[in-house]
């Protein structure tokens, strides 16, 4: 039996899926690698750190969407996996593999409980997929059961403080007042869908109580160039002055 949650967040994606198809294509056809909202660059990040590292590891994505990060790795020689729970999305990332001629494992799943052995990949990585709409004290384990000594483990999610000054309201955007307490802060409810936040310090506490060792927590600044985004519950010029984003970068010891 699925948690309520996951089946609440794919009834919601099932209906949002039709607007990430053509932000989906851009980031499948783009040349480069970008994070985000903000869409900042690889290259001025390093999120992925040592590139020459990727090349012929073993990834899975976790709440893969339409899978754009698992076509980014491929293109480096990674060897991905993608897994999702909403099969309107997994069918948009199975025409982009058409599309653009790069083939991988796409599974339907909760990345809570992904159907492969123990120390099955080297890296696990998500950006606004099991990061957010996944429990972190289900996900997080489950990673750590995947990834191999040494691995890495990768998610890029919403910034604490985004969270904090983010109003109950849904899609109305961060003020510049905390808007809720920061002790007790996990489960999020907003209008149809679940999200799952950690202040910084109990997320430190779990990575580490999963074997996992921080390398680097990169708080995100939009561009000085950036366009305004899509997406009504962000600012750019809240994002110049506060962190809207977060990476992490972990590695299993």
């Amino acid at each position: 039996m699925l948690p309520d949650y996951v089946l609440k967040n794919r009834e919601s994606w099932t209906g949002y899926s039709k607007d990430f198809v053509e932000p989906g294509r851009a980031s499948w056809a783009g040349n480069s690698i970008h994070w985000g909202i903000w869409r900042v660059p690889e290259s001025e990040i390093h999120v992925l750190d040592n590139l020459d590292w990727y090349k012929g590891v073993d990834a899975i994505e976790m709440g893969c969407g339409t899978a754009y990060v698992s076509a980014w790795l491929a293109r480096l020689g990674v060897k991905p996996v993608g897994i999702d729970i909403t099969p309107a999305q997994l069918e948009t990332a199975r025409g982009f593999q058409k599309e653009f001629g790069i083939e991988f494992p796409l599974l339907e799943g909760n990345a809570e409980e992904v159907p492969y052995p123990d120390e099955s990949f080297d890296l696990a990585i998500s950006e606004y997929g099991a990061s957010i709409w996944c429990d972190p004290y289900k996900w997080i384990p489950e990673a750590s059961r995947l990834v191999r000594p040494g691995g890495r483990l990768i998610f890029l999610c919403n910034s604490v403080i985004s969270m904090l000054c983010s109003p109950d309201e849904d899609e109305l955007p961060a003020t510049e007042t905390l808007c809720r307490d920061q002790f007790g802060m996990h489960r999020l409810e907003w209008d149809g869908a679940t999200e799952f936040h950690l202040p910084h310090g109990e997320m430190i506490a779990l990575l580490r109580a999963n074997g996992f060792e921080i390398e680097a927590l990169i708080e995100i600044q939009a561009p000085a160039d950036a366009p305004e985004t899509r997406f009504a519950y962000i600012t750019k010029e809240w994002s110049r002055r506060w962190p809207s984003e977060e990476v992490w970068r972990c590695r299993k010891i």
